[in-house]
């Protein structure tokens, strides 16, 4: 491993509070201390002297020379995503603190060796300060607190622990341990860069606010490929929902007033005061007619102007259609049903196609003949088709195309599938009653 540790180090008749940097018995470089707290209970002023204006140096620290300065970034030559920065405890704490710099130089990895004392809410704070300054700079932030045994007696130490990336917490330990604590998580460095590329305002703060050079000092970090270190990062079962209830419930309420507000700006551009949608009774199609009746009831529009579809085809269950309608009268929609199977025969005649090969032919036409219908209904009575298809069936291609995946709007385009299903049961006990509810 790489091993940051921290040392207090004479530096030409002055004292530095300092970050070691050391692998495998070589010492990297030394990284000193920029801001030195001297308010409420900190004196650091009284004894270091501020290391911001070193850069470019060297120092000696037991008969070994090595890179000495706040400019200083490790690269890791095997692991090309692998470059640490460093600061130490107040360096985070200022409106730019050093790792900012280092970020937009290029470190993916920023470690921060802190004495910061305990008092109460400061650990809630802290992780605030760590969490959204990994996000700002896109990148993952490891911050160590000194805990018991810290040499002062003045104060009182929690040695709060965490690693963070991109703005979540991926791992924190116990605070008040009595026991030294180790805490690790596996960081996904690929995607730091990737975001980086992605956002280009990040490359453009870098030319306007990275003019600082930085020395970058090489390193093999050979980590071991011959056997299996295991993977600890947590996956969840299902992906953007969380597992805290109380979170979920705050982000379905927020995606639903997003989809209803969308809706209501794209109905008052296009001028239109009807909507057309096909409604199969399964849950993408439930929420899309959930949001439509809620925006069309913030427009002040009769519901009735939403002019909701059941097309019923070869392999439409009773269960499906039983529940689409139940919904859709519930709802108080202009409901109406088109059975397609003998347009859809038709067309089977047409091209030659047997009724009985169930391929992809067979599955698209009736899509198709849906969206056709969907479509010519919406021009004829001066509407929009809303769709209904989410965002995870569109990115994967599980759509037909210039069939299910068509529509003038789709409120679900940006929900993945694993959120639907909570968005529903979310929305239906919180902003609907009675027949909907049930």
């Amino acid at each position: 491993p790489v091993v940051v540790a921290g040392a207090p180090l004479r530096w030409r008749g002055r004292l530095y509070n300092c970050a070691l940097v050391i692998h495998r018995g070589r010492l990297l470089g030394v990284v000193p201390k920029t801001y030195l707290p001297n308010y409420r209970e900190f004196y650091e002023r009284r004894h270091f002297a501020s290391g911001g204006f070193v850069v470019g140096e060297e120092i000696e620290v037991a008969g070994r020379t090595a890179p000495f300065g706040t400019d200083l970034l490790f690269h890791a030559s095997d692991l090309p995503d692998f470059t640490l920065g460093v600061e130490i405890c107040e360096d985070v704490w200022v409106p730019v603190p050093p790792s900012t710099r280092a970020a937009l130089a290029g470190a993916t990895i920023v470690a921060n060796l802190s004495a910061s004392n305990a008092i109460v809410g400061k650990a809630d704070f802290r992780d605030l300060l760590c969490k959204a300054h990994s996000a700002r700079c896109l990148m993952a932030y490891l911050y160590s607190a000194a805990g018991p045994g810290e040499s002062t007696t003045d104060l009182a130490w929690d040695g709060q622990a965490s690693i963070y990336e991109n703005g979540e917490k991926l791992v924190e330990a116990p605070r008040f341990a009595e026991e030294p604590q180790l805490v690790a998580a596996d960081v996904d460095l690929e995607r730091m860069n990737a975001e980086r590329m992605r956002q280009g305002t990040f490359g453009d703060c870098a030319d306007l606010e990275g003019d600082a050079p930085f020395r970058t000092i090489a390193f093999e970090l050979a980590p071991p490929l011959d056997r299996d270190i295991g993977f600890s990062r947590k996956s969840d079962r299902f992906p953007y929902v969380p597992d805290d209830d109380s979170r979920l419930a705050e982000l379905c309420y927020e995606a639903f007033n997003i989809q209803a507000h969308g809706l209501r700006q794209r109905l008052e551009g296009a001028k239109t005061k009807k909507i057309v949608i096909g409604v199969s009774g399964g849950l993408d199609s439930t929420q899309a007619l959930l949001v439509a009746c809620t925006a069309f009831d913030q427009l002040k529009l009769p519901r009735q102007n939403i002019l909701a579809y059941t097309l019923p085809a070869f392999a439409t269950s009773s269960t499906t259609k039983s529940n689409a309608w139940a919904l859709m009268k519930a709802l108080g929609v202009t409901a109406l049903e088109i059975p397609i199977e003998p347009a859809v025969k038709q067309h089977f005649k047409d091209i030659g196609q047997d009724e009985n090969t169930h391929d992809v032919t067979y599955e698209n036409s009736q899509a198709r003949e849906r969206t056709q219908i969907l479509m010519d209904y919406a021009n004829k009575v001066g509407g929009i088709v809303l769709g209904t298809g989410d965002m995870s069936e569109l990115a994967i291609g599980f759509a037909t195309y210039n069939g299910d995946h068509m529509s003038m709007y789709n409120v679900n385009c940006s929900i993945p599938k694993t959120l639907v299903k909570r968005l529903v049961r979310h929305i239906s006990l919180h902003s609907f009653s009675g027949a909907v509810r049930d």
